[in-house]
């Protein structure tokens, strides 16, 4: 009873602007709204710039007009990218909250330029620092103003005091030149 048979409304706001109330008509697959199905609609709207919200939701009519939304992604044919809004709740006035429409922020990074940057760094920073993260590790940190190492051992242990002696602990000096 996850679907419903209630005629369902969205709205699409960007930074230019919204669509204003739009009833999602014409799904390609021959029933719309059934529970585990994805139905895709075409929506024409003037070009919204990058998307940050939607409203969704549904009159309340026919039987079984509870809906349970797991997310909505809308993708700009403009831009070629995909905004994703999360839900995972019901749109039902006997589940959850009661409330029969739901206001959606986007909930995916691809809508800001350069995310795939982003994310290369992203990857490349975890490559060369994930060592620290391995069982028995113990991290050391020199202080300038104690002069001292900082401990952290793997057993959860913080050594705060900052050891001036410490055998193990190394300053290095980075120099660059431009």
């Amino acid at each position: 009873n996850a679907g419903t048979e209630a005629d369902v409304y969205i709205s699409v706001y960007g930074e230019r602007g919204d669509t204003g109330s739009r009833q999602l008509l014409r799904s390609q697959k021959s029933k719309k709204f059934l529970k585990g199905q994805t139905d895709i609609f075409a929506v024409e709207a003037v070009h919204l710039g990058h998307l940050y919200k939607i409203v969704i939701g549904h009159n309340g009519l026919g039987s079984g007009n509870g809906w349970f939304l797991d997310k909505v992604v809308i993708k700009d044919p403009i831009t070629d990218l995909d905004y994703t809004f999360l839900c995972h709740r019901w749109l039902d006035q006997g589940q959850d909250d009661g409330n029969i429409t739901r206001e959606l922020p986007v909930t995916d990074a691809s809508t800001f330029p350069g995310r795939q940057e982003l994310e290369l760094k992203r990857e490349e920073t975890w490559a060369a620092e994930k060592w620290k993260f391995r069982k028995g590790i113990t991290l050391q940190f020199y202080n300038r103003l104690t002069r001292g190492f900082i401990c952290l051992y793997p057993d959860c242990r913080v050594d705060a005091l900052g050891d001036k002696k410490n055998k193990h602990g190394k300053v290095f000096s980075a120099w660059m030149y431009a």
